[in-house]
């Protein structure tokens, strides 16, 4: 049923007694927990010392403290067991403090308003065959749920463990674990809930190397607050998220995040606009070992392994090995690594995104698709990277230090610490804009597709870069427009424009040396602003198309202090350079450049 390709479906997980919190006290078992030992009047609990073992199927109401302690499960494999945590304190200092070995189906409950905590002292010794290595360890399907709160401190290992299926429906969580703050073999699911984690790994982690379309996680609702060193939710067939609220920071955050430098052309030097400081840590400053005396150290080719290497730790904000699909939900993502990463593909309807990212902000192995959502990136190396990237709808904005859109193929080589492969190009490569309001503010190339580029809707608006080293617009393929507006002011040394294939107007002009904060505006022969939009970075040419460009029409374009007649002497006004190889017209030698007959300065 589960495999990469799936979504999954609230009933293909969450089965009515998941959902309830109700329980018969009257037929129920009470164990009192006291000290290092407990007492129960029921026959199918065991108790030996501060081991209490429950042997049979029912409900069993635990409450009190037991010090260096286990609960244990251990029923035929037909029996379903609740056990209600109505204010218990569990310690163990060298294994789990609850144990499920053997049952069909085990439900944990917290009590209304009550107040739980279970923990391990920080060692493991093995009491049998299994590897316990969690605070709750369930060998069976595990459902935890209730009206109370649950708190899990694991100084070593993890918070919670199934090695099966891992399902969350209600109640109030807080778990700090040395390694993975909730883990599910086949699957961790949620379907609401209140979650605070701080982990040594990842926050939530499903993982089944045994079966490769199991080991997803599928949240449908509820409130995460997941501090991670890892990732903050990792799901290795799939991701799934309907809707919730997110706040999650992985490593030290986007700021802790290695800065990442490239062997570029053009006007740049290690990925760094001309006259920019060096941007690297302070540590990672001076000369490398064996660089020559007279050649600065920001040009020495980047020998950092790349994140292929086993010895990287992933720190991603929301990952699946499998596709991810982001279908709502309230998102603050702070990641060292990407915040929103697949290595298949991501496909966001809805939602509210605000990402900070020290990589991508989102990466795609394979493709990207957004129809919808609100998606807010401030800080990133690379704002959506994919093999493919379909935009039908959406509000986008970002800023990014590398590319603001990026079609490039392969792996997640440019992943944090590594490079992509820039210059590969396929037919599936390709980036397609139908719909949707786009903000790029790029310090690399605004909109660069390895393939193709295709634009028939949306508003489309690129600030930068600043550099001659790249373009507002960078395809290895052909580029066509039929529809929609892009609006675009950049450096000049690598400009391209819309190519002959396309139906719709488009204008590729030099400009005086614009600044940061102008104001650009297209207007008709009457007067009427078809396009307008503010310049985040210094220019010297702006690309320009809508519907209303017609060939033979007059426009006036004004960018900052300067006011310029355009007439458009083709469909395809300007002529750009082709790929950044050189040997093409550049912004100064197109149609629209000063003096030429087409174009008056006033």
């Amino acid at each position: 049923m589960n495999n990469s390709a799936d979504k999954i479906s609230a009933s293909d997980v969450f089965s009515d007694r998941d959902l309830e919190t109700g329980y018969d006290e009257s037929s129920a078992a009470v164990i009192k927990l006291s000290g290092k030992s407990a007492s129960c009047d029921s026959d199918a609990v065991k108790v030996s010392g501060s081991k209490i073992t429950i042997t049979d199927e029912g409900t069993y109401i635990i409450s009190g403290t037991l010090q260096d302690g286990m609960v244990v499960v251990d029923a035929d494999k037909s029996d379903k067991i609740q056990i209600v945590l109505n204010g218990v304190t569990i310690s163990n200092s060298t294994s789990a403090a609850l144990y499920v070995l053997k049952a069909d189906k085990v439900f944990i409950t917290t009590a209304e308003k009550s107040e739980n905590t279970l923990s391990n002292g920080g060692t493991y010794k093995a009491i049998d065959d299994n590897n316990i290595d969690s605070v709750i360890y369930s060998k069976e399907d595990l459902t935890l749920n209730g009206k109370g709160c649950l708190t899990i401190n694991a100084d070593a290992g993890h918070g919670i463990v199934s090695k099966d299926s891992l399902v969350l429906t209600s109640g109030e969580y807080n778990i700090t674990a040395e390694s993975h703050g909730l883990s599910g073999k086949d699957d961790v699911s949620v379907a609401d809930g209140n979650y605070k984690i701080v982990s040594g790994k990842d926050g939530i982690h499903a993982e089944n190397s045994d079966d490769e379309s199991l080991g997803f996680v599928y949240i449908l609702d509820g409130t995460f607050d997941i501090t991670s060193e890892g990732d903050g939710i990792s799901g290795a067939a799939l991701g799934q998220i309907g809707n919730g609220n997110f706040k999650i920071k992985t490593g030290g955050g986007c700021e802790a995040a290695e800065v990442k430098t490239e062997q570029n052309m053009g006007g740049m030097r290690n990925g760094h606009e001309p006259g920019m400081k060096d941007a690297r840590r302070p540590e990672q400053q001076g000369d490398r070992p064996d660089a020559p005396s007279d050649v600065p150290s920001d040009t020495i080719p980047d020998t950092t392994e790349s994140s292929d290497s086993t010895d990287t730790v992933s720190m991603k904000g929301v990952k699946a090995s499998g596709n991810l699909y982001l279908d709502g939900g309230e998102f603050e993502i702070d990641s060292e690594d990407d915040s929103l990463h697949s290595n298949s593909n991501i496909s966001i309807t809805k939602g509210n995104y605000k990402l900070a990212s020290g990589d991508d902000a989102m990466h795609a192995d394979s493709d990207v698709a957004i129809s919808g959502g609100t998606i807010d990136i401030s800080h990133c190396y690379e704002g959506i990277e994919g093999k493919a990237i379909n935009i039908s709808g959406g509000d986008i904005s970002l800023v990014s230090s590398d590319d603001g859109l990026n079609a490039s193929g392969g792996a997640d080589g440019s992943g944090y610490g590594g490079h992509g492969d820039s210059f590969a190009s396929s037919d599936d490569v390709y980036i397609s804009i139908s719909g949707g309001t786009i903000y790029i503010t790029a310090s690399g190339d605004g909109v660069d597709s390895n393939g193709n580029l295709t634009i028939s809707g949306g508003q489309t608006y690129v600030s930068g870069p600043s550099n001659s080293g790249n373009g507002a617009l960078d395809y290895n393929g052909e580029a066509s427009i039929s529809g929609g507006i892009f609006a675009a002011s950049s450096a000049s040394g690598m400009a391209q424009n819309f190519g002959s294939s396309s139906t719709q107007g488009a204008m590729l002009v030099s400009t005086e040396a614009g600044n940061s904060g102008d104001e650009i505006s297209l207007a008709d022969s009457d007067g009427n602003v078809l396009v307008s939009w503010k310049a985040e970075k210094d220019y010297s040419c702006v690309n320009i198309s809508c519907p209303e460009l017609v060939k033979g029409e007059t426009y006036t374009l004004t960018a900052g202090d300067t006011v310029s007649e355009i007439t458009m002497s083709d469909l395809i006004y300007g002529e750009g350079n082709e790929a950044g190889k050189g040997g093409g017209k550049g912004a100064g030698g197109m149609g629209g450049r000063r003096g030429s007959k087409d174009m008056k300065q006033t």
